[in-house]
């Protein structure tokens, strides 16, 4: 699973169709915008953020990670991957048919 943040004022749709087209994500969550405080060049920044959750392999990975970064806005995107140990394995089974290339 990949964790990302996007900025409220960009179009997500255009990148999670990109993203399901490509077969780079099985499934992507978006969830409701959140208020985000952080350190960015040394000063305090405060920003509106629509957290994302994307689904995909390992296999995937590398190439869903260079996508994002081509696609998304911010000059550093968070993309933070998360490794799945266990899950139910029709769930998995259909997260690697839904990426397979």
């Amino acid at each position: 699973m990949v964790w990302t943040n996007w900025p409220e004022d960009h179009d997500l749709t255009s990148v999670t169709d990109t993203l399901l087209k490509e077969k780079l994500v099985a499934c992507i969550n978006r969830f409701p915008v959140v208020v985000s405080s952080y350190i960015w060049n040394g000063q305090p920044e405060t920003s509106r953020e629509i957290p994302v959750l994307l689904k995909t392999t390992a296999d995937r990975y590398p190439a869903l990670e260079q996508r994002l970064k081509a696609l998304h806005p911010y000059e550093l995107p968070e993309i933070i991957a998360v490794s799945v140990e266990q899950g139910l394995p029709a769930y998995l089974q259909w997260v690697e048919n839904a990426t397979s290339v």
